[in-house]
């Protein structure tokens, strides 16, 4: 049994989708703190679960008998920076909560991580899997907690943790407060206004996937053996690209749009981050591959995006 927690963020939804077809819809329960939609509530099984409540996990997983966790539950990088307080407790408190849960209950657990974990002093082109981190912001700060939490975990109690950093992920949800979120808000945008003003710079060159390929690079990832991985966090992407770049692309599609260029404090954050990230240990270990290249991106996010706009009329 596969319990989400924080699942109704970026890739919960679409992550329960997945592995509910994979192996049966009742085997995926999605949980958050937040009421859920009526197409959601109906795709399959959710339940309340505050990552705060050690007791309340504990009777979750003895109810429902879980065995796998997946741990999403995160305040994203631009809004952990306006509450810190509140990330703090989410993204470490939280943590903390799931791994002895994990310990204490032989779980299995998966946690996302990111190339926010990586800092100004980072090597930034590539990016290796094992380098310097020390990031600027809350939630960086917040995910190489976790990921040396897990690794502790994995070597002192064989607690079979996994971790994958990934890159920005885009789909066609509307941007949830991450940095890397440009790449979904200007396909909303451009359909809804025919125009798009960035906060970012037309040349920062960021890492980024489609969220089938996270999706993939996931589930590849939880069902790879033991004996193949050589550690327990890898990074994963699927191309990198600027803000400029991403526009001449939708051009060709739409030609019409205009963009402009504004940057926030978010540009400071996307400063510290990797430009290209070489996830070749994931290629080599347990055969990572990503699918869809960036032509491909672009189409299927106008087509994603205008069903969204459509469906919700907004």
């Amino acid at each position: 049994m596969y319990l989400c927690s924080g699942g109704l963020g970026q890739l919960g939804v679409e992550c329960a989708k997945y592995l509910r077809g994979k192996y049966g819809r009742e085997n995926v329960i999605l949980s958050d703190i937040i009421k859920p939609t009526t197409e959601v509530f109906n795709d399959g099984p959710y339940i309340f679960a505050d990552i705060l409540d050690f007791k309340g996990l504990q009777k979750i997983v003895v109810d429902h008998r879980v065995d796998w966790l997946i741990h999403f539950s995160a305040l994203l990088s631009a809004i952990g920076e306006q509450n810190v307080p509140l990330a703090v407790r989410v993204n470490i408190e939280g943590m903390h909560n799931v791994i002895e849960l994990a310990k204490q209950y032989r779980l299995r657990i998966f946690v996302p991580s990111t190339i926010g974990a990586f800092g100004p002093d980072s090597p930034r082109n590539p990016t290796p899997n094992i380098t310097v981190q020390r990031p600027r912001t809350i939630y960086g700060v917040s995910k190489v907690h976790a990921e040396l939490l897990g690794e502790y975990y994995y070597y002192k109690f064989g607690l079979d943790f996994r971790c994958l950093r990934f890159p920005g992920v885009i789909s066609s949800d509307p941007p949830g407060g991450g940095t890397t979120d440009y790449a979904i808000a200007i396909f909303h945008d451009v359909l809804r206004k025919g125009r798009y003003e960035c906060y970012l710079r037309p040349d920062t060159r960021l890492p980024m996937m489609h969220v089938k390929d996270a999706l993939r690079a996931l589930s590849n990832f939880l069902e790879a053996p033991n004996d193949m991985l050589q550690r327990r966090v890898y990074n994963v992407t699927s191309m990198s690209f600027t803000p400029e770049e991403l526009a001449d692309h939708m051009f060709k599609y739409i030609p019409d749009f205009s963009i402009s260029y504004k940057p926030d404090s978010r540009q400071d954050i996307a400063d510290s981050w990797p430009q290209v990230f070489d996830d070749s240990e994931a290629r080599r270990d347990w055969n990572w591959k990503p699918e869809v290249d960036m032509d491909n991106l672009v189409k299927l996010m106008l087509k994603e995006v205008k069903e969204k706009i459509n469906d919700y009329d907004y």
